[in-house]
């Protein structure tokens, strides 16, 4: 039947259902009129109602003139509902799996030709998202014990994750907790969802305050960093026996198998993000490296942006007597390419 309903029914349905998720009191056409932005006449609105009603999607109880929705009306904007949210999921998963793959041919060409320049080891990351913003949280029922939390964070990165739950849940609660979740949490970073914020959704949430706490655990695994999304891209690492002092035998093995391993290189890579001054340049000479095995050299670090909190680290390692001006005014201007290789094109 949602293919008899013309558009105007659809807001109109919508806007009744919205208002009455809100109140929890019957909707009345004057309210309908004042408090959407349909500009419609109280009369116009009545006759849909009417239409409306007979078609099934909302039904009004014995004591009040008001109209509420029915089980057809609440599935019809369910399912409209998911529809939207779907395609939108599936356009941003579509724009960041392009972005991606670009960005990684740029980077691979951008480390081996660091590496040429300057004949020293190099290596870059992928971008990563710094104190993400929660965009939306979107919970539907998959079946009566299970519910799919997709929670889209700040540069359209979407996360899905499945909670147990020990009984249904019903449509006008599914929308409710949709609504309350997004009505206090969108825009926020981890930081900014606080104690008291938490136990006023709890409260809110009533008996259902146990799923709440599991779907923000879902936001915060999915704004925090994750360590196996980081790619790291290495090159040069054979220019390190261009220098004596690093070319014994032992400590070129333990450099390079660093250098091929990358593990070791995360730490360095969470210290200059953790680090106050980590959208400079950083260099760390000798003991001041995070990594053992790069205690003869020195390390030269910056910080690209792409904007959004978007943020990824570029390293040149090389030893202690290397060419420090030429290595920082390179790396200053790779990080001003960088930014405009990915700035997105205005359309």
């Amino acid at each position: 039947m949602e293919n008899t309903l013309s558009d105007r029914k659809k807001r109109i349905l919508n806007a009744i259902i919205r208002t009455y998720l809100d109140t929890g009191e019957p909707v009345g056409s004057r309210t309908i009129s004042k408090d959407t932005d349909l500009k419609l006449s109280s009369a116009t609105i009545r006759n849909e109602m009417a239409d409306l009603e007979e078609l099934g999607y909302i039904v009004q109880p014995h004591t009040s003139a008001g109209r509420i929705p029915s089980d057809k009306g609440y599935r019809l904007y369910v399912d409209s509902l998911m529809e939207e949210k779907e395609r939108e999921v599936s356009h941003m998963q579509e724009l960041m799996i392009e972005r991606a793959d670009r960005m990684e041919s740029v980077l691979k060409q951008v480390v081996r030709v660091l590496a040429n320049n300057t004949n020293y080891a190099t290596m870059i990351t992928s971008p990563q998202f710094n104190r993400n913003k929660l965009k939306f949280i979107q919970l539907s029922a998959i079946d009566e014990n299970q519910i799919l939390a997709v929670v889209v964070v700040e540069g359209n990165i979407v996360k899905n994750t499945m909670i147990e739950v020990d009984e249904s849940i019903d449509q006008e609660t599914m929308l409710k907790l949709n609504i309350l979740l997004n009505t206090h949490l969108t825009g926020l970073t981890l930081e900014e969802i606080n104690l008291g914020m938490i136990s006023k959704l709890k409260e809110q949430a009533g008996i259902h305050s146990g799923l709440i706490s599991r779907v923000l655990d879902a936001v915060a695994e999915a704004i925090q960093l994750d360590e196996d999304d980081l790619e790291i891209y290495t090159s040069g690492a054979t220019n390190i026996f261009k220098y004596p002092e690093l070319s014994d035998n032992e400590k070129a093995r333990e450099l390079i198998s660093t250098l091929e391993e990358k593990q070791q290189l995360v730490n360095l890579v969470n210290e200059k993000l953790s680090d106050e001054n980590k959208n400079g340049i950083q260099v760390y000479i000798g003991n001041e490296t995070p990594i053992q095995t790069m205690k003869d050299c020195s390390v030269v670090t910056a910080t690209y942006e792409l904007g959004e909190g978007m943020q990824g680290t570029i390293g040149i390692i090389g030893p202690k007597r290397m060419d420090y001006e030429n290595v920082v005014n390179t790396l200053k201007t790779l990080m001003v390419q960088l930014d405009e290789i990915f700035k997105p094109k205005d359309p």
